[in-house]
């Protein structure tokens, strides 16, 4: 599953967030990619590290994990440490497949879900794609700043370079607690349902209590601790 979400709609907020991205130290990106990756990754890095790194972190955190749209369509057990890339002058992200597992001990992670915050608007850079190779198609993307984008890991995909003006995005992955992307979807669709019929029926109805044990009951199910 492919989707788009709004995590940021207050302009004063993108506007002060971006603010901050422009006061970190930024390095050569091949510092982050893995052995394959290094060899097409040519942008950017934000050092997330120092009070001014770790702040705009755990900002960019917050907004991302407290998204009840991100919670929902990817059931999220642990996530990453999140990057910060700078995209400019024909830089680009060449076609990979993100690694399976990442991180060092505790913070050790299986990817599942990737996700792509923009925190540029379209308009203000050429080029610059999200390109997501799935089964059977591809799809370009390229969002609203403000706008979370989440894809399998599992997929390759690859940043399209980026002619003129600058590309900011923050990246990450998702280790779910249910595996199967398959699976996921279906909760998605249930956890949908429920936030409808709540809009519809009293809490304590049989059609909404019947919804509350099933999608319960799968997650028991389904569930990877």
């Amino acid at each position: 599953m492919i989707l788009t979400v709004r995590a940021i709609d207050d302009a004063a907020e993108l506007d002060a967030l971006t603010a901050r991205v422009d006061r970190v130290e930024w390095q050569d990106g091949r510092a982050t990619a893995g052995a394959t990756a290094k060899a097409v990754k040519r942008n950017l890095q934000a050092v997330l590290s120092g009070r001014e790194g770790e702040a705009l972190h755990d900002k960019l955190m917050r907004i991302i994990a407290d998204n009840p749209v991100v919670k929902a369509a990817t059931q999220p057990r642990r996530f990453s440490r999140l990057l910060v890339s700078r995209t400019q002058d024909a830089g680009h992200y060449g076609a990979h497949v993100d690694n399976a597992l990442m991180g060092k001990g505790e913070d050790r992670i299986r990817t599942d879900i990737s996700f792509t915050l923009f925190l540029t608007h379209p308009e203000e850079y050429d080029g610059g794609e999200l390109v997501i190779h799935a089964a059977g198609m591809t799809q370009w993307v390229k969002p609203q700043a403000g706008e979370i984008v989440l894809y399998p890991s599992s997929s390759i995909h690859e940043v399209r370079p980026v002619t003129a003006g600058t590309r900011t995005a923050c990246v990450g992955w998702i280790e779910s607690w249910i595996a199967d992307t398959g699976q996921r979807e279906m909760l998605f669709d249930l956890e949908n349902l429920r936030v409808s019929l709540r809009a519809q029926m009293p809490r304590q109805s049989a059609e909404l209590l019947t919804l509350d044990k099933t999608i319960a009951n799968l997650m028991r199910m389904w569930g990877r601790s």
